[in-house]
Parts: structure tokens; sequence; C-alpha cells
């Protein structure tokens, strides 16, 4: 059975980040997206919507990293 591979970038700074700085992308910068973060800095985490759902994929565990690696407790 073969173990799935986490993010060497922590699931407690994402999630702050997220929930702070979430509308300015900035927890997309964190996980190494720097395209989508600077697509969310300037619509401002797509007018809050896309900032709620990322907030949401990372508190379930199904955000992922720019290498595909999920952001996991």
């Amino acid at each position: 059975m073969s173990e799935i591979q986490k993010s060497d970038k922590d699931f407690v700074p994402t999630v702050l980040l997220c929930i702070f700085l979430g509308g300015l992308g900035v927890h997309r910068f964190y996980v190494g997206k720097v395209g989508t973060g600077l697509l969310m800095l300037f619509t401002l985490g797509g007018f809050g919507i896309w900032a709620l759902i990322d907030l949401i994929m990372i508190v379930t565990g199904s955000f992922r990293d720019a290498d595909g690696l999920l952001v996991k407790n």
C-alpha cells in the first residue's frame, strides 16, 4: 500500500495566510503557485469567492502545492 506524498509546505501557515491574506493570494505564493497568486492579487481573491473556496480546500486537505502534492496536516 503506497503512502500519499505530502507537500513540504506546512498546513498551519497555509491556512493562516489564507484566512488573513487570502484576498491577496498570499497563501498561493507560499505554496509556489505564483501565477494564480498574481491573478488572485489583481482580482482581490476573485472578489472573495476564490479565497473562500481555497480556504475550504485547505481545511478539507484537498489543496495542492505547485508540485501537485497535498498540503495536509
